[in-house]
């Protein structure tokens, strides 16, 4: 293996990279970052997983001048939420540099992105309708542009963003560094290629088979609204020494993290947005055991390494296998077994199929606890800590009285109130957590990849390469990510957006509520 010390970078970078908790680079870093930074094009092609966004945001982030205050990269991604994915990634690996990177997407007012960018970040990661929108709204300047990357392209292919991509590289300088990423290669990708790119550099890298040793996998199919209780519910009934809960965005770690503390546990949250001093408190806190729950998002909880975690709870479907793995990857450790529970709602059960099959391990159905379930648990544990308190012999100062009350109660009546005591009784504090839509797992056609067409898109011929439409009278971005669209997030999240021909600026100036918010 590739040690990232073996990869010539400055010392800033190797304590970003360090910091995150990688050493080893993965096959498609390895072979991508040298050609990265020696500044020639490059397409790569590897399936989501393989650790990509580190294989293209380190090379992208040597190259730049932190001191500048010019936009210098540009990463076109298909989603919402896969822009937000990259740029904390970026972030994180960029922090020693003083790199910034901005997240940009439809659904979110667009006068708060354009006061964000007014705060000169040296890299915009964004969907392409919405950088549609800013280039029309001159509100960003990409002259300075000397690396861009489209991430996932073949999806933003399937999506219907092939005009605006072309539009968006046919803006750029022409003396710039193309970085193409992509798991299939139709067509189409290889016309925009020959077209943008300079006798780019080929790398294919297979993902690695992923696998789970000692730790039992279910999932609990549920609907979004029931999610909270039943966490409460199996936190009462599973009794972890140490667990871990995953939200897919830091305004739900948040909202679980004060709702967990509402109903008495003890907890903390894990995000982005902590410092590094808050950060290293939460997780010195845990390794304590001063508090036995952790609350927190995939980039937050990467390159941890606490033993005696026993429980993990993805309250949320991971977006991909990978990011399933390095989950439940907190568990399990040492030889120990652990337990991974994953929360599904009925429209994302595909993506558990996708998940099963990668890891080649089956989940097991589990059903919610009831509530005489937790109560019967919690009867239990009541029952073991009075056991252990008699066992302890330590109470003797009590022996007067407790004889007192035996002269007027019966004893079974006293053991009864002493257990319902020591029972924790289920609790209904309301909590509210913000909903968020379901991922949507994408759908291929026979030829594995190809072939493939967008949710919830009746019409039309099957033998469309990529799903582009041709002489689509929809204009603008209003195919994609401030709609109900998009893929590894936005269009899992809400399926395809199909016939609205309102522009997303329009539909934002509408008041539409985003419906994926940072």
């Amino acid at each position: 293996m590739t040690t990232f010390r073996e990869l010539n970078l400055s010392e800033a970078l190797i304590k970003g990279v360090l910091k995150m908790g990688f050493e080893e680079a993965t096959p498609i870093q390895a072979e991508t970052i040298p050609v990265g930074l020696s500044g020639v094009d490059l397409i790569g092609q590897a399936q989501t997983g393989t650790g990509k966004t580190a294989a293209f945001g380190i090379p992208t982030i040597e190259r730049l001048d932190a001191k500048s205050r010019n936009i210098q990269a540009l990463i076109l991604a298909p989603t919402r939420e896969l822009a937000i994915q990259v740029a904390e990634e970026l972030n994180r690996i960029g922090d020693v540099k003083r790199v910034h990177a901005l997240p940009v997407y439809g659904g979110q007012q667009i006068d708060r992105q354009i006061r964000a960018l007014r705060k000169n970040p040296q890299i915009v990661v964004a969907t392409p309708g919405r950088l549609m929108d800013h280039m029309n709204r001159k509100t960003l300047n990409l002259d300075h542009v000397q690396t861009v990357i489209l991430d996932e392209a073949d999806e933003m292919l399937n999506m219907g963003f092939v005009e605006d991509i072309e539009k968006i590289l046919g803006a750029l300088p022409e003396t710039r560094q193309t970085l193409l990423f992509s798991a299939t290669m139709p067509p189409q990708i290889r016309k925009i290629a020959d077209r943008f790119m300079t006798t780019p550099t080929h790398i294919k890298v297979k993902a690695k088979e992923m696998t789970v040793e000692n730790i039992e996998q279910s999932f609990i199919e549920l609907k979004e609204s029931q999610k909270f209780d039943v966490l409460c519910r199996l936190i009462d009934t599973d009794s972890p020494e140490l667990s871990i809960i995953f939200g897919r965005t830091k305004k739900r770690v948040d909202e679980m993290t004060e709702g967990l503390i509402q109903r008495g546990y003890t907890a903390d949250g894990l995000h982005g947005d902590l410092t590094q001093a808050k950060r290293d408190q939460v997780i010195r806190r845990f390794k304590k055991g001063t508090i036995d729950i952790l609350v927190a998002t995939d980039v937050a909880a990467r390159g941890l390494d606490i033993s005696g975690v026993t429980h993990v709870y993805n309250f949320d479907v991971p977006q991909d296998p990978e990011s399933y793995v390095h989950r439940i990857g907190r568990t399990g450790r040492a030889g120990k077994t652990g337990s991974a529970v994953t929360f599904v709602t009925p429209r994302e059960f595909g993506q558990i199929k996708t998940i099963e099959r990668v890891t080649n391990k089956k989940m097991s159905r589990r059903h919610a606890p009831t509530l005489d379930e937790i109560l019967e648990g919690n009867l239990k544990l009541a029952a073991q800590e009075l056991i252990k308190r008699v066992e302890a012999k330590d109470s003797k100062e009590y022996t007067t009285l407790a004889q007192e009350l035996l002269e007027e109660y019966e004893a079974v009546e006293l053991l009864s109130a002493a257990l319902k005591g020591l029972t924790k009784e289920p609790d209904a504090t309301p909590v509210q957590i913000s909903s968020i839509e379901p991922i949507r797992v994408k759908r291929f056609g026979s030829n594995g990849g190809g072939n493939r067409r967008p949710y919830g898109n009746k019409g039309g011929s099957g033998n469309r390469s990529g799903g582009y439409r041709g002489n689509n009278p929809r204009g603008g971005s209003d195919r994609r990510e401030g709609g109900r669209s998009s893929s590894s997030s936005d269009r899992r999240e809400g399926g395809y957006a199909g016939r609205s021909n309102r522009s997303e600026s329009d539909r934002n100036r509408g008041g539409r509520k985003p419906r994926f918010e940072k």
